[in-house]
C-alpha cells in the first residue's frame, strides 16, 4: 500500500500508539486527524505535532460517532481509518462475585468492539470511494492467549479478530477494493502498562513494524512477541498460556 499524500484518521490519538503514529504517518507525507476523549492530551499532541487535525470524540458515544463523521466528510474524508482507541479495567477475580465484572465488560466491549464496528459502518462507503483506502483493526497479542488480568479485554480483541476476518472475507465477496488490517501488537511501553515489569517493546519499533507490514500488503500484521506466540500456540498451547499468565500475575486477582 502507498502511505503517502493520504489522509488518515487515527481514535485514541492524542497519545502513545496513535500519536507515535500520527508522528511517523505525517513525516511520510499524509495528512493525519487524530480523535480521543481529552481535549488537553489533544491539543497537546497539537502543540507538539502543529501538522496534526485534532476532533474531541469518545469511540463509546454513538453520537460522537456521527458527528466525528459529519466533520471528516466536511474535511474532504479520508483514505485509511485506523481504530486504534482502546480500554481496559483493573484485574477483579472473576469467581468473587461482583456488579463490576458486568459493567467493566460492557465498557470495555463498547470501545474495543462495538466502537469499531460502529465507526467501520460510517466510514465504509467513503472508503469505498477512494482509489486506495484501508480499515486498521487493532486487536491484540491477547487475541491469541488470553491473559488472566485482562480477561474481557482478552475477549473483545477475539471478537475484533474474527470480525476483521469476516469484513474482509465480505468486502472481497462485492469486489470492494478497501482493504482490511488486522495488527497485533505485543506488550508495547506505553503508559497503559507503565507500572508493568513485564517485557515492553518500544513504540517507535513497533509503528515502524505497523508501516512495513501495510507497505507491503500484509494483511495480518503480527509485531513482536505475537509472531512468536502465534506459533507457539499451535504447538503447545499450555506453554503459550503459561508464558502469557506468569505465576505472578495471580496475585492481582486474589
Amino acid at each position: 500500500m502507498n502511505l503517502k499524500n493520504k489522509t488518515i484518521l487515527i481514535t485514541g490519538g492524542a497519545s502513545g500508539i496513535g500519536l507515535e503514529a500520527a508522528k511517523q504517518f505525517l513525516t511520510l507525507g499524509n495528512k493525519v486527524i487524530i480523535t480521543g476523549r481529552n481535549l488537553l492530551k489533544l491539543e497537546e499532541a497539537k502543540k507538539k505535532y502543529p501538522e496534526l487535525t485534532i476532533i474531541q470524540s469518545d469511540a463509546a458515544n454513538p453520537q460522537n460517532a456521527i458527528a466525528l463523521f459529519e466533520k471528516i466528510k466536511d474535511l474532504g474524508g479520508i483514505d485509511i481509518l485506523y481504530n486504534n482507541a482502546g480500554v481496559g479495567v483493573a484485574p477483579l477475580n472473576l469467581g468473587i462475585q461482583s456488579d463490576k465484572h458486568l459493567q467493566g465488560a460492557m465498557y470495555e466491549m463498547e470501545v474495543n468492539y462495538f466502537g469499531v464496528i460502529r465507526l467501520n459502518n460510517l466510514f465504509m462507503d467513503m472508503l469505498k470511494s477512494r482509489n486506495e483506502a484501508a480499515i486498521i483493526n487493532t486487536t491484540s497479542i491477547l487475541s491469541i492467549v488470553p491473559s488472566v488480568l485482562e480477561a474481557t479485554y482478552s475477549a473483545t480483541k477475539t471478537a475484533l479478530s474474527f470480525y476483521t476476518k469476516s469484513l474482509r472475507s465480505h468486502l472481497e465477496f462485492i469486489n470492494s477494493s478497501v482493504k482490511v488490517f488486522e495488527l497485533l501488537p505485543p506488550l508495547v511501553d506505553t503508559d497503559m502498562v507503565a507500572e508493568r515489569k513485564d517485557k515492553k517493546m518500544p513504540i517507535s519499533l513497533f509503528v515502524e513494524e505497523l508501516i512495513k507490514g501495510l507497505e507491503k500488503d500484509r494483511l495480518t500484521i503480527r509485531v513482536g512477541d505475537s509472531k512468536s506466540l502465534f506459533f507457539l500456540n499451535r504447538i503447545a498451547p499450555d506453554k503459550a498460556y503459561q508464558l502469557v499468565n506468569k505465576k505472578e500475575h495471580y496475585q492481582s486477582i486474589q
